[in-house]
């Protein structure tokens, strides 16, 4: 049944500086700081969370809806959406605002800085959750402020269960604002430094937030794999190895589309996890959010 993606359509330009930034930045320094890059290649890739999270699902045999806004250079992605037999008509498209634009640039030992520019994103507000009965489940990934909050209490309200996922947008929120997200999910997926950072906002534990209504919190720890909390208890999820380390974009995202894709269909927390680890590992053997190749048969292969 169709998944509902809240988050952001944005077109990424990725870079790669071929030494380290530690060698750059100097932490005393900090205070003035002025550096400067040398990136020899340049790449622009289909991004956002919302159309990365669609790629990898879509790609399963899932059915994504994304929810999102572009630009008046939009065109090419909403194309590109309809080519993959995505819903798009919860795809808002603005007249005088970018398609949001992520500027990455990634050094040798994979670390990245980013500069992102929101763009249309900043009207995705502006798009309410449809009064459906078929979403089984959703998502509420990296997006506007205004429509993050938004379409979790729409969700909320429309019964729908979602993973909040809030990603780079976190600092966005204070303390109460995430203990009301959370209050409305039915799972929290975070990285290691984002579970930090939310655990000191709201004053929560991982052990304290997975002993509430949720269902599971996921912490994905990159290649260590990742821990799950369920009801206090700590499950860890050993990491696949990659054939290649080559670009780390997007591999979030295809790690919650494999989420999405095992939970809508009633499996287990730690099956869904071990089929995301196996996707981010392809995909990070992969340059762009959107250029790995998944089969139905991959999920097919993930034991219960």
């Amino acid at each position: 049944m169709p998944a509902l993606i809240c988050g952001s359509l944005a077109f990424d330009t990725i870079t790669t500086f071929p030494g380290r930034f530690a060698q750059q930045i100097l932490p005393e320094q900090v205070h003035i700081l002025n550096v400067s890059f040398l990136v020899p290649t340049l790449r622009r890739e289909f991004g956002g969370c919302a159309g990365n999270i669609a790629y990898t699902l879509q790609a399963l045999g899932g059915q994504p809806v994304v929810m999102a806004a572009l630009g008046v250079d939009g065109g090419e992605y909403l194309a590109r959406l309809r080519q993959w037999g995505s819903e798009t008509a919860l795809v808002r498209s603005e007249e005088s605002l970018y398609t949001a634009q992520a500027i990455i640039i990634t050094d040798s030992d994979n670390n990245q800085i980013t500069a992102f520019h929101p763009g249309a994103m900043q009207n995705a507000h502006l798009i309410d959750v449809p009064p459906r009965d078929d979403l089984r489940i959703g998502i509420i990934a990296p997006d506007g402020r205004d429509a993050m909050w938004r379409h979790a209490e729409q969700m909320a309200q429309a019964g729908i269960p979602f993973i909040f996922d809030p990603g780079q947008q976190l600092p966005m929120f204070d303390g109460p604002e995430l203990r009301r997200f959370i209050e409305m999910a039915s799972w929290v997926a975070v990285n290691d430094y984002e579970g930090r950072m939310l655990c000191d906002r709201t004053g929560y534990t991982l052990e304290s937030l997975s002993t509430s209504h949720l269902k599971g919190v996921i912490v994905t720890l990159a290649a260590e794999g990742c821990d799950l909390w369920i009801q206090g208890q700590r499950h860890h999820v050993p990491g696949e190895k990659a054939i290649e380390v080559v670009d780390p974009t997007g591999c979030g995202d295809a790690f919650r589309a494999a989420l999405l894709y095992g939970l809508e269909r009633g499996w287990s927390l730690e099956r869904s996890v071990r089929l995301g680890n196996r996707i981010g590992a392809m995909k990070i053997a992969c340059r762009g959010g959107q250029n790995h190749v998944v089969t139905p048969a991959l999920a097919d292969s993930v034991p219960a």
